[in-house]
């Protein structure tokens, strides 16, 4: 079977693996688990979405058919839509799951299938194993029709309207109102759909949006709003005098930030800077959950606050179930996906974008002064990353050698700890680290660093790079 989910469930080529055969096999195996639920659940219906990637509605369509087969009532959304409007929805209709057709940040040659629990966030890997279990296994729990009976037709639902409702209610739009910021967002061609301008619409804020025609290629670039990828939004935003830039990738569950000088903010880096905003600015409390790759600066924040800190491997599902079992303030990956206190268990990138903006009207300073005073206060960390492509059997070798035989220094720094719960992390004495991590969606190897300098940051990745090509 071509099928297995990863790390944000399943992926693959258009075409290829990704057929309408087998999404209808993953449809099939969804619905198995649905009906298992049902019988303890009163909730009852399923949504299912989609991107704006090539024939997301066709294919959002064939699994809607599927689940209707199966007797499922499914509210199928009236046109592109984000993954954090889907999971509300999830939430605001009492529903038992959902079903999103994206890829999210994937290259556009792919497309991908993530399933929603009735807690609406990531499913478990408990739920998924068992989503697994079904693959291909026929179709035994089909509902027989009888001669002439027709199965029930999907509901149209627009998920957009009450997600721009909620943002509208989280954050403070008359404070807003008084900054009159000028915003350059970038939506890459996804699913953001003009989120920043019909939240803001009644603040005074200029918002102007870039990429966010149609176009399921993507214009050739993967829609991860990360710094390689956004030299269109950095260049406008240096020269059009905006106080900030923000960007949302595919499914726009993900935030990429770029301060009016053309910097790119980290993903970390808005972590912390939202932590901070949280507790201060908006007196709130709560647990910090950062995954393996996360900031040390969110670690030193966390105890100057005596906030309880999580670390966990990456990949939101892991998030997720903490804030479902606690009281967690804050929870985000260093790809850019965060999820907040008072919200559905679910990272959401316009939220994060729209939170930035809440933080510089209340402090009335540019980002880029806002984390230079957090950087003071709590120490400068910079990270980097690089990614290769490796075959897995590239990927097993690495690590078995970095098991068996690693290394005993970094870059002059002796190595005091390795961390095995996802990947291998090498800590150096000097708090700086080196991650060695395969990627769950695609045949990438991940290498990422954090130090507390630029130089030796470049140093760690071109250590990491030479470790990984001498497999």
């Amino acid at each position: 079977m071509s099928i297995k989910f990863g790390t944000d469930g399943w992926r693959a080529v258009i075409g290829e693996d990704f057929t309408f055969e087998n999404v209808k096999i993953v449809s099939q195996a969804i619905a198995y688990y649905i009906k298992r639920q049902r019988t303890s659940d009163k909730r009852q219906g399923v949504v299912v979405g989609y991107d704006t990637r090539f024939m997301g509605r066709e294919f959002a369509e064939a699994v809607a058919k599927v689940l209707t087969d199966n007797r499922i009532k499914v509210f199928l959304s009236n046109g592109p839509t984000s993954t954090p409007a889907l999971s509300l929805g999830i939430k605001q209709n009492k529903l038992i799951g959902g079903i999103m057709v994206t890829a999210s940040h994937n290259p556009p040659h792919y497309s991908g299938i993530k399933y929603k629990a009735d807690y609406a966030g990531p499913a478990g890997p408990e739920i998924i194993k068992t989503i697994e279990s079904f693959l291909g296994k026929g179709s035994v729990w089909i509902v027989s029709k009888k001669k002439g009976q027709e199965t029930d037709l999907p509901i149209g639902i627009d998920l957009n309207k009450p997600h721009i409702k909620f943002l509208k209610s989280y954050i403070d739009t008359g404070l807003l109102k008084k900054s009159r910021f000028k915003v350059l967002v970038d939506i890459m061609y996804g699913a953001g759909d003009h989120l920043f301008e019909k939240v803001l619409e009644d603040t005074g804020c200029k918002i102007e949006t870039i990429h966010a025609d149609l176009n399921p290629g993507f214009a050739g670039t993967p829609p991860e709003p990360i710094e390689r990828n956004l030299g269109k939004l950095i260049n406008m935003v240096k020269k059009g005098r905006y106080n900030i830039g923000l960007a949302t990738d595919g499914d726009a569950d993900r935030i990429g930030v770029v301060s009016s000088s053309g910097k790119y903010i980290t993903s970390s880096q808005v972590i912390a800077l939202l932590l901070v905003h949280f507790v201060e600015d908006k007196g709130w409390t709560g647990a910090v959950v950062k995954t393996t790759s996360g900031s040390l600066l969110i670690d030193e924040i966390a105890k100057a606050y005596k906030l309880k800190l999580h670390e966990t491997p990456v990949g939101f599902k892991h998030i997720c179930k903490l804030m479902r079992s606690g009281n967690v303030l804050i929870g985000g990956e260093e790809s850019g996906g965060l999820g907040f206190k008072n919200y559905v268990p679910e990272r959401d990138g316009t939220l994060a974008g729209l939170l930035l903006l809440e933080m510089m009207a209340c402090r009335k300073k540019s980002i880029s002064q806002i984390l230079r005073d957090i950087e003071k206060r709590f120490g400068k960390f910079v990270q980097g990353r690089i990614d290769l492509k490796f075959s897995d059997d590239k990927k097993a070798r690495l690590f078995s050698q970095l098991a068996s035989k690693p290394p005993k220094s970094l870059v002059g720094e002796k190595i005091l700890w390795t961390r095995t719960n996802d990947g291998i992390k090498l800590i150096g004495k000097d708090k700086s680290w080196l991650l060695f991590r395969a990627s769950g969606t695609e045949p990438i190897l991940r290498i990422y660093c954090e130090s507390s300098s630029d130089a030796k940051m470049e140093k760690l990745l071109k250590f990491g790079k030479s470790l990984a090509l001498k497999a």
